[in-house]
């Protein structure tokens, strides 16, 4: 099925048949939801991950680290380095190290001061939990971007861990379009790092001679969503078009995937972007949203609990307030799509699948909430 044919497949939306928010029933395409409120109270929470004991480690995009146990939100993780809280910068997305239950090593991504303003930058640090405190050790600067600058808009980013062990992280333009297509600049980047900072030998620019060697794929707006795929055995992005042109791609080494020369979209001001819709040298989306859905997270569900789901994506939409599901077949292409949850959360921003099978759903807003979806 083309992209045409996926945009004009029907849309299915869920009824809510209980209330109040704090445990409802949903049905959906392929199986009855229950959700429950796991936290509220959450400034912004922006990224989410799951500690080995049960425990929610959660981030606020005004720059506090919280860890969620129990329904109970723990007062501010020390030692989190300064943030800049302005626009859409903030503390973003937060992953575990794979031997974090040995390590206690975590990463994360926020909006860095410096020289000209602030940019995106990717940290590692060491978790340390106590029984009436947590503070984090050994904070250390993997990622910097190399230019900053005063707006406030289009920081990215995600955290991806490939099963190699080898970090992604996904760096918007900075509202500063042509950047995505300098490849001596970070920004409109999907970068590529070993997990102490260094570049991968592997790197399509590695040598440094035509690009930054972090830099894995350029051309990308503000990709706020970023997986890794076990069906394609690849990473999976998800970023925000314009007015329009919200896409899926698939970030490939040394790969340009189009912004702002092609796109799917149109400017604010309705104009025609760059060249249209495809040029030579440049990637096609593996999908894209028109209008857009300004999509925030992307987990790939692999679980027990919904197997109607296996290997589907799920994209949250923070202007439509629902949660995407792109239906794929076993090879991974896509077949349909069902909106669910429409307006019944607020703004996803971000999606889990945590170790049991169910999903998480952080919501972004002034009292945000901790969403835990089951089978109903």
């Amino acid at each position: 099925m083309n992209r045409k044919s996926i945009l004009a497949v029907g849309f299915t939306f869920l009824l809510c048949t209980t209330l109040p928010l704090s445990a409802a029933n949903f049905k959906t395409e392929k199986v009855d939801i229950t959700t429950e409120t796991v936290a509220e109270g959450l400034e912004h929470p922006w990224g989410l991950a799951f500690l080995p004991d049960g425990a929610l480690l959660v981030t606020e995009r005004t720059g506090s680290l919280r860890i969620v146990r129990n329904g109970r939100t723990s007062q501010p993780v020390a030692n989190v380095p300064e943030v800049v809280a302005a626009g859409q910068g903030g503390l973003l997305d937060v992953a575990l190290a794979p031997n974090f239950s040995t390590s206690g090593t975590i990463y994360f991504t926020f909006s860095e001061p410096g020289k000209g303003g602030a940019g995106t930058a990717l940290a590692s640090a060491k978790l340390i939990r106590g029984e009436n405190s947590n503070r984090l050790e050994n904070v250390k600067i993997l990622v910097s971007m190399n230019k900053k600058t005063t707006k406030g808009q289009h920081f990215g980013s995600r955290i991806v861990i490939a099963p190699d062990g080898k970090l992604f992280v996904t760096m918007g333009e900075r509202g500063e379009q042509d950047r995505a297509q300098d490849f001596r600049d970070q920004a409109g980047s999907v970068l590529r790092i070993n997990a102490d900072g260094s570049i991968p030998s592997d790197n399509p620019f590695a040598d440094g001679k035509k690009g930054l060697p972090e830099i894995w794929s350029k051309g990308h707006r503000n990709p706020q969503g970023a997986a890794w795929d076990s069906l394609t055995k690849s990473l999976l992005a998800v970023e925000h078009g314009a007015m329009g042109g919200d896409e899926v791609n698939q970030p490939k080494p040394g790969r340009n995937y189009g912004w702002p020369v092609i796109s799917y979209g149109k400017h604010y001001s309705g104009a025609k972007i760059g060249k249209g819709t495809s040029a030579a040298g440049y990637e096609q989306p593996l999908y894209y949203w028109d209008p857009s859905i300004a999509p925030s997270g992307l987990a790939i569900y692999q679980g027990s609990m919904f197997p109607e789901w296996q290997g589907d994506l799920l994209v949250g939409s923070l202007k439509f307030e629902l949660l995407s599901r792109l239906d794929r077949d076993d090879k991974g292409a896509f077949t349909g799509e069902e909106r669910m949850f429409d307006g019944a959360f607020g703004r996803i921003r971000d999606v889990r699948v945590a170790p049991d099978g169910s999903v998480y759903l952080l919501t972004d807003e002034a009292n945000g909430k901790i969403i835990r979806l089951t089978r109903g």
